[in-house]
């Protein structure tokens, strides 16, 4: 039996990790899997060792009420794998876990690719060598990552980047409009405050109040919020009272149908920084980005960072296609604003689009979809 242990961190590696799996299976139908995950990596058949939503922390801050139980997840975790002994260890994003667990499986000999590099390119350069006594590839989704890893001698491997395959463009307009009974006159818009319970609870408030600025000058908006399970409860709690009652939906189909029915209807996004800009852009919806932390936490990451952007979009095309409102700028009025602009001028929406088309070009691996690229690599590292 030739075992292969996947380690998801949050919703995104779960797909990530379901997507690798697939392939891995398409290419070697023999191997076995075990590892952490979620709800996709479930319809794998992993079975995962604990909930993953438990690795679902982010901040400085936030993590510290928690950090004795992560300390036993961590050992639980290396204890399994080296009670299995798997061929091959996958770790999926997640660095603050998923590195920590390497480093602590490292003395048992198996070989470690890390799918998704950790973005110390952005605010922490100098923790790159350590890296190498972590894992023995990384998996890079971004063109400019391979460059800088190389550097400092750890393998590498473009595998480009999962939203091209995520099929955010693919979905069915009119059947969400004749799913959710939408009126002639509303326009959709899409909501999305992040996967995390600190990330979606910090932005939900700023979030409702930019969308009843909003609706007073745009009558006729329907927030539409895809739902990851770990933040359900907060989401259906905060968007209570947001204007025109909220859509709220379960599951990637839903979520494509919803993106087709905002592009469609000429509306826009409000979302947190991270891959969700890359799902607008792919989906060619117009979009803002916002961001907010513990106030602490932002005082030391500013410290910290080294680019200029927090969009995925606007790094991958060296300026601002879409507007930022980070922290401090992250006000209702602020993000009502810049919602607005590409609703009402069709050459502001035509400009971030065609910067879209610039930044996702970038993103294409040499050869095949991403997930058969990361599945060769993985393949690649078997002893």
């Amino acid at each position: 039996m030739t075992l292969v242990y996947v380690v998801a961190g949050e919703a995104s590696g779960d797909v990530l990790g379901a997507r690798l799996i697939t392939a891995l299976r398409a290419q070697r139908p023999e191997l076995e899997f075990a590892g952490i995950g979620g709800p996709r990596m479930a319809e794998q058949g992993v079975v995962s060792l604990f909930d993953y939503r438990e690795l679902a922390l982010m901040g400085l801050l936030e993590v510290l009420p928690k950090v004795f139980r992560l300390k036993r997840l961590l050992a639980d975790a290396a204890a399994d794998v080296a009670t299995r002994r798997p061929d091959v260890i996958v770790t999926i994003d997640s660095p603050g876990f998923t590195l920590r667990l390497a480093e602590m499986v490292r003395p048992i000999g198996q070989p470690i690719v890390h799918y998704v590099a950790p973005q110390v390119w952005a605010w922490r350069p100098g923790r790159v060598v350590k890296l190498r006594r972590k894992v023995d590839r990384i998996l890079c989704l971004l063109p400019f990552e391979p460059i800088f890893f190389e550097a400092a001698g750890i393998p590498v491997t473009f595998v480009g980047h999962p939203v091209l395959e995520s099929g955010a463009d693919a979905g069915d307009a009119a059947r969400f409009r004749a799913t959710h009974a939408l009126a002639e006159g509303e326009r959709p818009v899409i909501v999305m405050p992040g996967s995390r319970r600190m990330e979606a609870t910090r932005l939900l408030p700023v979030f409702g109040a930019a969308l009843r600025i909003a609706a007073q000058r745009l009558p006729g908006l329907r927030a539409v919020l895809p739902v990851a399970p770990i933040v359900a409860d907060a989401v259906r709690a905060a968007a209570a009272d947001w204007p025109a009652a909220p859509i709220l939906l379960d599951g990637n189909d839903a979520k494509h149908d919803a993106f087709a029915a905002v592009a469609g209807s000429g509306g826009a996004g409000l979302i947190k920084s991270g891959t969700s800009s890359l799902e607008m852009a792919v989906a060619g919806i117009p979009h803002v980005v916002a961001y907010r932390v513990n106030p602490i936490t932002a005082a030391i990451v500013r410290r910290l960072v080294k680019v200029p952007h927090a969009s995925l979009v606007n790094l991958l095309a060296e300026r601002e296609v879409v507007p930022e409102r980070i922290q401090e700028d992250c006000t209702p009025e602020a993000l009502a604003e810049a919602l607005l602009r590409p609703m009402l001028d069709p050459a502001v929406a035509a400009a971030q689009r065609a910067g879209f088309a610039e930044a996702l070009a970038l993103l294409r691996a040499p050869e095949g979809l991403p997930s058969v690229a990361a599945a060769k690599a993985v393949l690649a590292a078997l002893p």
